[in-house]
């Protein structure tokens, strides 16, 4: 009975210290939610996700975006914080436009169309030579056809569609004619995703003239918001919280052109001749797509070198 005594005493003692505790015993609640809280914190040092401010105020190519109704604001709101938050895509924008935007804004304004359209090429493309899935190619992103319609070669041995400054004038273009038919510089920039026909009609249909109050398919809808909010970002980088030095931004190497008027049977050897190689000649151009040029035509071509 004694022994039992002192046993039961000595469990008691182990347990009121500390030293014996079952296994299964859970934390405090006080402390886990301690616990819990550090982590948060821990997460979040050094990193705020804000919600953006909408402008007030914002304008497409001279005319007003009816950011007073909900649903424009919110669809203003979206796209805002998509290309803000995409952190990397939106600093390569910044760094791409400092090299690709002083060749597209003479261009725009020789051919009277506003400034604002260069910012459409950023969307389409990301100032990139890309290919779209439908086969649009080119930093404008034009159609095969699209691109024969408004003066461009394009086969499989030249396209034009990735000459960036004939590739411009052609988007010029179509454009213009689309602002023709439509109307306004908005639908024409809406009518550059859905086609001329396309948003015409919804517009019969839907009794409407104004693209913020179109039903277009979710694509055409966001499409001139896209527009608008890589011109916000593009113009006022450091109100997202952008910063850079004037060395990190991209620059246009110096380049001099040469006249070609016969076939090249092999443009590596003809960069060799210029004191270049074949992947630095076709970086200056892209539209030559083989390693060929045909020219059976004769036709005046002007390649450009890179300065040595």
């Amino acid at each position: 009975m004694k022994k039992n005594i002192l046993l039961f005493a000595i469990l008691a003692l182990l347990i009121t210290s500390g030293v014996l505790i079952n296994a299964t015993q859970q934390v405090p609640e006080e402390n886990s939610k301690l616990l819990i809280n550090k982590e948060v914190q821990n997460a979040s040092d050094g990193y705020t996700i804000k919600a953006l401010k909408v402008p007030t105020s914002m304008e497409f190519a001279g005319e007003k975006v009816p950011l007073h109704k909900v649903d424009v604001k919110e669809r203003m709101d979206r796209e805002l914080l998509v290309n803000t938050y995409w952190q990397s895509n939106a600093l390569l924008w910044i760094k791409r436009a400092n090299k690709y935007f002083p060749i597209i804004e003479p261009i725009l304004k020789k051919e009277g169309v506003p400034d604002d359209f260069k910012y459409l090429a950023v969307i389409e493309s990301d100032l990139l030579n890309v290919t779209s899935p439908a086969g649009a190619k080119g930093m404008w992103q034009l159609l095969k056809d699209a691109g024969r319609e408004n003066g461009l070669e394009v086969n499989d041995n030249v396209d034009e569609r990735y000459h960036l400054e004939k590739a411009t004038r052609a988007a010029c273009s179509y454009l213009k004619k689309s602002k023709e038919q439509l109307g306004s510089w908005t639908l024409a920039a809406g009518a550059y995703h859905a086609g001329n026909y396309g948003l015409k009609q919804r517009l019969e249909e839907q009794k409407v003239t104004s693209y913020y109050d179109v039903i277009a398919g979710e694509m055409t809808e966001r499409y001139v918001f896209r527009i608008l909010a890589a011109k916000e970002i593009l113009s006022n980088p450091s109100k997202y919280g952008f910063y850079f030095e004037k060395e990190d931004l991209y620059t246009m190497p110096k380049s001099y052109e040469v006249k070609v008027d016969t076939a090249i049977t092999n443009i590596a050897l003809f960069a060799k001749k210029y004191g270049t190689y074949y992947r630095e000649l076709k970086s200056f151009n892209p539209w030559l797509r083989e390693n060929t040029l045909n020219n059976k035509s004769r036709k005046v071509y002007y390649i450009k070198l890179p300065e040595k």
